[in-house]
């Protein structure tokens, strides 16, 4: 197995494209702490899917924007399972879809706080342990969304092309650490928050829109894990500092405008 004795932290790991990074990364070896904020049924259901797999897992629950309750997870990792691996930075949340100018400053602070400086506490936090390996591998979940830039999605745009300039100085920071950073930008991904934006924008159900997408179908929660399980194996591992589009060769805006 290409990621076996290696422990893995996959932020929103519970649900959406989260839930298939943590079933891929497990299935491929690792073990799989998953951070989840609410959903704790979700959380356990996941652990018990792993474990079917053969590797070993544990739920954490967090809010990411609490510096000090991601330094704890992190430290139970390490205590746990003697070390971690790998990070996926993949937590997140929509924004409400009103225009720049009509969104409340909050907005952007709270997208900003999730997706930004959430990773960034769990970043910092596992960066001295992972210097002291021999390899460590931090991916960071953006979305196509910040090369289309549609309309109304401005917090959201913002906070997640943030996230893309760390991830770019912090592969060239780490280089000489051994640590390899990427970015995996999704396009629209078959999850719960995929069917609400295509329900809201186009009054369709997904499925309605296989004849339309790339290979006919939508790109899955387990697409995205595929990725990150390659990007973080011997196979992936000369490959730092990308961002890596998955979306079948087709772009989000095709579909949602």
């Amino acid at each position: 197995m290409r990621l076996a004795g290696r422990v893995a932290i996959v932020t929103g790991g519970d649900r959406g494209i989260g839930s298939g990074i943590s079933l891929a990364l497990a299935e491929a070896g690792s073990s799989v702490v998953v951070c989840y904020r609410r959903d704790e049924v979700a959380a356990k259901d996941i652990i018990a899917k792993i474990e079917v797999l053969g590797s070993k897992a544990m739920a954490l629950q967090a809010d990411i924007t609490d510096c000090d309750r991601v330094r704890e997870i992190v430290s139970k990792t390490v205590e746990t399972f003697g070390k971690v691996d790998i990070l996926i930075n993949n937590a997140g949340i929509a924004s409400r879809g009103k225009h720049i100018l009509d969104t409340e400053m909050e907005e952007f602070q709270r997208l900003m706080d999730v997706h930004v400086f959430g990773a960034l506490h769990f970043t910092r936090a596992v960066l001295p342990h992972m210097r002291k390996q021999e390899r460590g591998d931090i991916h960071f979940i953006s979305s196509l969304e910040t090369t289309a830039c549609l309309p109304g999605h401005g917090p959201y745009v913002m906070a997640k092309s943030a996230l893309e300039g760390i991830a770019k100085v912090l592969a060239k920071e780490e280089l000489q650490n051994n640590i390899r950073v990427n970015i995996i930008a999704p396009g629209l991904v078959e999850t719960e928050m995929g069917r609400r934006l295509v329900k809201a924008n186009v009054g369709r159900d997904i499925k309605e829109l296989y004849p339309t997408m790339p290979f006919r179908r939508a790109c899955q929660p387990s697409d995205i894990g595929n990725l990150c399980a390659f990007l973080c194996s011997e196979d992936g591992g000369y490959i730092s500092g990308h961002t890596l589009y998955i979306d079948g060769g087709g772009t989000i805006g095709q579909i949602l405008v």
